[in-house]
């Protein structure tokens, strides 16, 4: 807030830090907005996706919500991070984000002291996986009557049958990755509990398969090398994307429940790196075809790239916030940025087709008015800085010497 204090023209440095971290101004308001500005762009068509993915914000310390040691996509590491779980309405090439949910980890939702202290709402403090948080961000983009054909996500949604068969019983269309060991049968396995044999012995009351599992990766292995067969998937900036794929119908049983769901297992690859193999699974039904598939399934490199743009360009993990409200706050005025992004993109599209995000922030820095600076006031702030950072060494110094005494002084218990 400093530095945007010594830029901005008549900005204040507590006044930022208040509306973002204090102001009661509502976010979920602020998410609806942009949700249906972005729908009017890029929804109701046959392939507007609804995309599912997470990302990893670093932080360090342990008071910022949700904070713990936990794995940071973006580093590909178990890191001290936040992670946030995010929705993204795509068409063709063009995405925004219409949602996002803040992950807190078991130890958090185990300790309401620590909540409190970060001004988690009671209604927020009970443990939900990601795949929950994902599952609720669909049925919210539902209820406020987004209009997507597909809902996708990476293997770390799509390992989660819960998920999928959740999308399913709802009516979503879903292409969800999985894990390259996940079972599926290529017959119906006809789930039933086993007749008691004529034998002693306990009455068999789990439901077994009448067929054998196999996973998705030695199902691909074994197939002929012919089978594998190509599609033109998009132009890309560099060069044609070209996949190899393979489909076919399966079975998923999660073992629990009475009937195994008939879905339709894609494995694709990219021909210029044929080692890197992906599993997905569809419930799409049989009108839509294959190939059709594969390029749905190619969509989810969009939510990358909308990654991309808002930490290099917006500054999704670029803020220093501890409490919910704030956290909530910042992610929602990140969603105008990127809706503002998109409108510009959207509007310049015939006069210059190849605008990026960053050449719209190159010209605004360019356009927007500037604090100008003369040499006292450089040197003003200059000091104001360095009076800060002397307070803030003070302080680490004080701490440092509360816990050395607290060392030196065990409470009187320990003594006893």
């Amino acid at each position: 807030m400093d530095r945007m204090e010594e830029a901005v023209p008549d900005a204040s440095e507590q006044r930022l830090q208040h509306f973002l971290s204090e102001s009661p101004w509502d976010s979920d308001a602020v998410c609806v907005q942009v949700a249906q500005e972005a729908d009017a762009l890029l929804g109701g068509q046959p392939d507007s996706s609804l995309l599912l993915d997470e990302s990893g914000l670093t932080k360090k310390g342990s008071g910022s919500v949700g904070v713990a040691r936990q794995y940071n996509g973006r580093l590909g590491k178990v890191d001290n991070c936040q992670v946030g779980v995010f929705a993204v309405l795509a068409h063709g090439d063009r995405a925004c984000p219409v949602g996002f949910r803040l992950y807190l980890p078991v130890e958090w939702t185990d300790d309401p002291a620590r909540c409190r202290q970060a001004y988690v709402p009671a209604a927020h403090q009970t443990f939900h996986t990601k795949p929950e948080l994902a599952l609720a961000l669909v049925r919210e983009a539902r209820q406020r009557h987004l209009r997507f054909a597909w809902v996708q996500g990476d293997g770390g949604y799509g390992h989660d049958l819960k998920l999928s068969q959740a999308l399913d019983d709802d009516g979503e269309r879903f292409v969800l990755d999985v894990h390259k060991t996940q079972p599926v049968y290529l017959e119906d396995p006809r789930p039933h509990v086993p007749p008691q044999g004529s034998g002693r012995g306990r009455r068999p009351i789990h439901l077994r398969a009448q067929t054998k599992a196999r996973t998705v990766e030695r199902w691909a292995k074994c197939q002929k090398k012919t089978a594998w067969k190509e599609l033109e998937v998009r132009h890309t900036t560099r060069g044609l994307l070209r996949l190899e794929w393979l489909c076919r119908t399966v079975w998923v049983w999660d073992k629990k429940a009475a009937r195994a769901r008939r879905w339709r297992l894609l494995v694709t690859r990219d021909v210029e790196q044929p080692d890197q193999w992906k599993y997905s699974l569809s419930n799409a039904p049989d009108t839509v075809s294959d190939k059709e598939l594969v390029r749905q399934k190619a969509q989810r490199f969009w939510i990358e790239r909308q990654f991309e743009d808002a930490k290099g360009q917006v500054g999704i993990n670029q803020y220093q916030v501890r409490g919910w409200r704030g956290w909530y706050h910042h992610m929602a005025l990140v969603s105008v940025a990127m809706l503002f992004l998109l409108q510009e993109l959207q509007q310049k599209t015939c006069t210059h087709p190849l605008l990026s995000c960053a050449d719209v922030v190159e010209v605004l820095q360019f356009l927007l008015p500037k604090h100008k600076n003369s040499l006292p006031e450089v040197l003003r702030q200059l000091e104001w800085r360095h009076a800060r950072r002397r307070a803030a060494i003070e302080s680490a110094y004080r701490q440092q010497e509360k816990r050395r005494r607290k060392r030196a002084c065990p409470p009187s218990s320990q003594k006893r």
